[in-house]
């Protein structure tokens, strides 16, 4: 039986994507929660799971730090999936619970309903938990009077639902993404996505140049952000995803020119993207498999 590893406590978002990749798998698989982030990339890496589910970004709040900094460090693993979640939040409270006075959640919850919160609670204090479940946990516990969570929480725990389908931005979305060790790449569907994180030497003009190695191939960027490297001051890790898939020979010949200027490339898998909508234009493959075989042909010496 596959065991997936997913950031936890029972009763979060993450959880809710990690069946959803269960269902997707032909066996049935094991949840098994983990308290951080990097805990359930660990798992992985030390062979007591065979995959992570672990959120990497939001519509509303960005990049997941956590996520991308384990990702970059450590022994590689490469995402095989991703899934998208539409973010509603439900604030619950204890049966027969008194006056909200505390409200708890992760960080990236409160900052999707603090609109809300301001017009539905205004007197009540905000406090920031490890995650929406471990918020739902305090409240059971006594520690803290109402839980922004998800929705899911209410299957695992003991409380009443004070409000359902809370967020401040209604198209609220979260990006997760399945990771396992290296192995096989999946093959490409057409509809593929990329991605990598790259370690920028400090020298003039470095993220023109990877920039430029997509924009020749006419490869679409959907997502770049920098993540300091927690080493030396000024030195700077840059995530970039982007369309199309490592098989695809415009990809490879792209992530082979970023490897030569950037050493400290790490592939971070090519993988079914689940956004809605359509692709954007790309290059045709076919034009990069003429261009190196017409280098063969001159190698050959079998003419221009």
């Amino acid at each position: 039986m596959p065991r997936i590893a997913y950031f936890g406590p029972q009763g979060t978002f993450t959880e809710q994507a990690a069946r959803g990749f269960a269902a997707d798998s032909e066996v049935d698989s094991e949840l098994l929660p983990h308290d951080t982030v990097p805990a359930a990339l660990d798992a992985v890496r030390r062979g007591e799971a065979d995959g992570a589910c672990v959120p990497v970004e939001n519509s509303v709040e960005g990049a997941v730090p956590a996520t991308m900094d384990a990702l970059a460090e450590g022994e590689p693993l490469v995402a095989v999936a991703e899934a998208v979640l539409p973010v509603r939040f439900s604030v619950l409270v204890r049966p027969g619970g008194g006056p909200v006075r505390t409200v708890a959640s992760h960080p990236h919850a409160l900052a999707q309903v603090r609109h809300w919160l301001a017009a539905n609670l205004p007197d009540a204090a905000v406090v920031a938990t490890t995650s929406t479940s471990a918020a739902a946990v305090a409240v059971l516990r006594g520690d803290y009077d109402a839980a922004v969570s998800a929705p899911v929480a209410v299957r695992h725990y003991p409380l009443e639902v004070l409000a359902s389908d809370v967020a401040d931005v209604s198209d609220a979305k979260t990006r997760f993404l399945l990771v396992r060790p290296p192995g096989v790449v999946p093959g490409p569907t057409g509809r593929d996505r990329t991605s990598i994180v790259v370690t920028a030497p400090d020298r003039v003009g470095v993220l023109s140049d990877v920039l430029t190695e997509l924009a020749l191939r006419r490869i679409n960027l959907t997502r770049i952000e920098s993540r300091p490297t927690k080493g030396k001051l000024g030195e700077y890790r840059f995530y970039v995803d982007f369309d199309g898939h490592v098989a695809e020979p415009r990809v490879g010949d792209a992530l082979a020119a970023l490897r030569r200027h950037c050493p400290r490339t790490r592939f971070l898998g090519s993988y079914p993207k689940a956004v809605e909508g359509s692709p954007a234009p790309a290059a045709d493959n076919a034009e990069f498999v003429a261009a190196a075989e017409w280098v063969a042909r001159i190698r050959e010496g079998r003419g221009a």
